[in-house]
């Protein structure tokens, strides 16, 4: 693996500023203050953190890439850390403009339209941490997900989680993924209580519900349809609604 250019040279415009912080107050014509921004200590060309008033944001994390010129940033939500948005660009000043609109508690969707680079994951806010909206917003961002799959066994995949989705018994636990397998919980993140089986799709017409990631212990079936009635057979009797899980 090549080794990467010294920052200085990749971003010597950043290292004019003497700092990526210094460079984001600039570009931003002074909008951005530097108290709404912590610089890394140990890379400060490279790395921000943009505050947010919203306690149930995270800061917003912005890095530069070390092999070519070009930022990434992330916002994620305080009590599961999961991502909100994403996105990389070219372009400090759409940086800046991300920044701006997390920093002020921006809604979602009008940070996206003031830098149209940023990517929603689908994921919506829930202040109140209701885990019957945090649910909500997970199955919400595991459909946008899936909708923008680019690999062969994507439409397979997209097929399953919607069709999970159509199943009420399935919609109201948790979901979550591990390598492409969709399974479910009965608590919200952090701490997740597993429960029935993992459902995974291999192409259109191969769908395996099982207890192991090798699938060696399940049922192979045509339709996501037929999939899905098999993995509510599994489930046990009683189940309570979705509780957070942070105990």
């Amino acid at each position: 693996m090549p080794i990467p250019p010294d920052p200085a040279d990749l971003y010597p415009d950043i290292a004019a500023h003497g700092s990526l912080l210094a460079a984001l107050h600039a570009v931003s014509e002074g909008c951005l203050s530097t108290t709404s921004m912590r610089s890394s200590e140990s890379e400060p060309l490279t790395h921000v953190a943009v505050d947010c008033h919203l306690p149930y944001r995270n800061p917003l994390l912005i890095s530069a890439w070390v092999h070519e010129r070009r930022w990434s940033v992330r916002g994620t939500d305080s009590f599961q850390d999961l991502e909100l948005v994403g996105g990389r660009t070219e372009d400090l000043k759409e940086v800046a403009a991300a920044a701006l609109a997390w920093r002020d508690g921006e809604p979602l969707d009008a940070l996206q339209q003031a830098a149209p680079f940023a990517h929603l994951s689908g994921r919506f806010e829930a202040p109140d941490l209701d885990p019957a909206r945090l649910t909500a917003s997970e199955w919400q961002h595991l459909r946008t997900e899936a909708s923008e799959l680019n690999y062969p066994w994507g439409p397979a995949y997209q097929a399953l989680v919607e069709a999970v989705h159509a199943e009420p018994t399935l919609r109201r636990l948790y979901p979550f993924t591990s390598h492409w397998a969709l399974r479910f919980s009965t608590t919200t993140r952090p701490n997740l209580a597993v429960v029935g089986p993992m459902l995974s799709a291999r192409s259109l017409d191969d769908y395996t519900v099982s207890k192991t990631f090798t699938g060696h212990d399940g049922a192979q079936f045509s339709t996501p349809r037929d999939a899905v009635s098999a993995a509510v057979r599994e489930l046990p009797n009683g189940l309570a609604s979705v509780t957070l899980g942070n105990t």
